[in-house]
C-alpha cells in the first residue's frame, strides 16, 4: 500500500528542536500518513509519539536511529521492534551518548575553543546531548559563523572521528538486535557514509546478510543521481525503499525540511 510517509524524524529527546507534541502537529501539517519518530539511541519519546501521533489521526511507526562503529556516519534506522527487547541496550548507549560531551569538550579544548558544558546541556533541554548542540553554543561564542562551519572545522573531521572509534556497536550488532526484537531495518542516508561504486556495493550486500530490509532512498538533499544510485541498490539486494527527512528542526538542520515521501509501506506496516 503507497503511504505519504516520513520515517527519519528526531524531537528533543535527543537532539531535535522540537517536543513531541509540537513534531506531530508540524508532521500533521506536512501531509504525511505514516510517521516514525527515530531519536538518537533513544525511545524515550515512544509512547508519547504514539499518544499524540495517533491522535491526530497518524499511523505511528515506532523507531530508533543507530550509530554504528564500522564506518563514519554509518547510521541504521529500526522500526516497529518490541521496544522492551532492547531497553537495556538502547540504556547502555544512552549513557555512553551521555558521556560523549566529555570528549567532545576535551576534542575542542585541543582546539583551543573553550565551550561549557552547562550551556550544552542547557541547549539539550534535558534529551541527550549531541554535536548539534556544541554547533549552537561554538555559534553563540563566535568560534564558528554558521552550522555548518562547526561540523565541517570541528564536530565531522576525520580528526573529530577518532575520538569516537570504538565507543558505538558494530553494524552488524546494530542490525542483528533490531531483527531479534522483530524489527525491521533500513540504512539511513548513505551518502554521509562518503562510499560510493563498489564499496557502497559491499556494504549494502554485508548489511543485507545481517538482515537489512531496506535503503533509505529518499532525503532531502540526496541529488537525483544519488536517487538512482540507492534505488538500484534496493532493487539489486531486493530491499525496499524508505525516505525520511532527518528533520531536527529549522536552527539544528536548516536544510532538513519534514517531508511526505509516496512510499510503498505494506512490509512495513
Amino acid at each position: 500500500m503507497i503511504y505519504k510517509a516520513d520515517l527519519h524524524t528526531h524531537s528533543t529527546a535527543s537532539d531535535g528542536q522540537y517536543a513531541l507534541a509540537e513534531l506531530a502537529r508540524l508532521v500533521k501539517r506536512r501531509g504525511a500518513e505514516v510517521w516514525a519518530l527515530t531519536d538518537h539511541d533513544n525511545l524515550d519519546g515512544l509512547s508519547e509519539a504514539a499518544q499524540v501521533g495517533e491522535a491526530l489521526g497518524l499511523r505511528v511507526v515506532r523507531g530508533v536511529e543507530l550509530s554504528a562503529d564500522d564506518y563514519l556516519n554509518l547510521h541504521i534506522l529500526g522500526y516497529n521492534f518490541a521496544a522492551p527487547a532492547l531497553q537495556n541496550w538502547i540504556k547502555s548507549m544512552k549513557r555512553g551518548r551521555n558521556d560523549r560531551k566529555y570528549r567532545i569538550r576535551d576534542f575542542l579544548r585541543t582546539k583551543g575553543l573553550e565551550i561549557s558544558l552547562d550551556e550544552v546541556d542547557e541547549e539539550a533541554a534535558g534529551g541527550a546531548v549531541g554535536r548539534p548542540h556544541f554547533a549552537k553554543v561554538m555559534l553563540r561564542h563566535g568560534y564558528v559563523s554558521t552550522r555548518k562551519e562547526a561540523f565541517d572545522r570541528y564536530l565531522d573531521t576525520p580528526e573529530f572521528q577518532e575520538i569516537e572509534r570504538g565507543t558505538k556497536p558494530s553494524a552488524q550488532e546494530c542490525v542483528e538486535r533490531l531483527k531479534a526484537a522483530g524489527g525491521k531495518v533500513s540504512l539511513a542516508h548513505p551518502y554521509q557514509i562518503v562510499l560510493n561504486g563498489e564499496c557502497l556495493d559491499e556494504l549494502v550486500r554485508r548489511l543485507k546478510s545481517y538482515g537489512l530490509d531496506a535503503i533509505e532512498c529518499y532525503y532531502p538533499i540526496y541529488t537525483p543521481e544519488q536517487v538512482f544510485e540507492y534505488r538500484a541498490l534496493a532493487e539489486k539486494y531486493s530491499l525496499h525503499i524508505t525516505g525520511g527527512s532527518d528533520f531536527h528542526g529549522e536552527k539544528n538542520k536548516p536544510d532538513n525540511p519534514l517531508a511526505a515521501w509516496e512510499l510503498e509501506l505494506g512490509w512495513l506496516l
